[in-house]
């Protein structure tokens, strides 16, 4: 892949942080980050992100940071999290190979939440500042006026033609959500299929650590019982698979949930599925997360005591 694709300040960035400058485009790729695979001229193979700065990079970074230094199978940065413009950018090495482990069966929840306590545990012990604000799709507890976050290219396609089940759903999980006094935590809030690599049930890597929020370990554990199953596009497990990571979730973790916090586990569940159901509502592309919210809501909102 050409060079010329690389932004006019990459090169030079690279040679300044990285003591190489780009000799070869490896792959690029465009969502919330700018992600640029390079092959530098001294013959190393690094992966550079840059991201609108909204003040959480630096926290995110240097959890990952420690992490890949304790031997937790992510990416180990090179570089902070550096300040170009309105961008936040750091390099990590390169780590590819593995594949996503896909399904959401429950055997599938157990080896994914068996990793997600891993994290959890592991970051118990990192001390950063809370990388906030939360991710947009875990952002239940905003400030803003109204039941999402303001999302300006999301808001402006609203004119209230979400459907009516969603936002529903939406409220509910959010007051119970609002109402708990749970501490927060630091935890990872896109633990996606897409963000996993794996050796067969070995996991290999766990990627985008620009992710990390801060919210109570139970919503995260929560949140992420919902979302494991997703690759492209973003689903929502099936209720008995994210009550099996739940359960395995709470024995590698070695403490059982109170009553309060399996219902904000639960809650949390839905308020990912229910972003990406709006999403898809608002953007009329297959409605697979508003089938399995429409489906599954009534019950996790039992659960959820909302």
């Amino acid at each position: 892949m050409s060079l010329d694709a690389l932004p006019d300040w990459l090169p030079a960035w690279c040679a300044d942080h990285l003591g190489a400058e780009p000799a070869c485009l490896l792959f690029e790729l465009h969502s919330m980050s700018a992600v640029f695979g390079l092959r530098l001229a001294d013959g190393r193979d690094v992966v550079v992100k840059a991201r609108e700065d909204d003040g959480r990079a630096a926290s995110c970074v240097a959890a990952q940071t420690r992490l890949a230094d304790w031997g937790f199978p992510c990416a180990r940065p090179l570089t902070p999290a550096v300040r170009v413009g309105s961008l936040a950018v750091h390099a990590e090495v390169s780590r590819p190979g593995g594949e996503p482990l896909r399904g959401g069966s429950p055997r599938v929840a157990m080896l994914h939440a068996e990793v997600f306590a891993r994290l959890m545990s592991e970051l118990a012990e990192v001390t950063v500042p809370p990388p906030l604000p939360n991710p947009r799709w875990i952002r239940w507890d905003h400030r803003d006026s109204g039941l999402w976050p303001a999302i300006g290219f999301l808001d402006e396609r609203d004119r209230g033609t979400a459907p009516e089940y969603i936002v529903d759903t939406a409220t509910r999980a959010r007051r119970r959500l609002l109402a708990t006094g749970l501490p927060c935590v630091l935890g990872h809030a896109d633990f996606e299929a897409q963000n996993l690599r794996w050796h067969g049930s070995r996991v290999w890597a766990v990627h985008d650590w620009d992710s990390l929020a801060w919210q109570p370990e139970a919503a995260l554990a929560g949140a992420a019982s919902g979302t494991f199953a997703s690759v492209s596009p973003p689903t929502l497990a099936p209720i008995g698979s994210s009550a099996m990571f739940l359960e395995t979730y709470q024995d590698r973790r070695g403490r059982r949930f109170t009553a309060e916090e399996l219902e904000i586990a639960w809650a949390a569940s839905l308020w990912p599925a229910a972003h990406n159901a709006r999403w898809e509502a608002l953007h009329g592309t297959a409605p697979v997360c508003c089938d399995a919210v429409r489906a599954q809501a009534a019950e996790r909102l039992r659960r959820a005591g909302a």
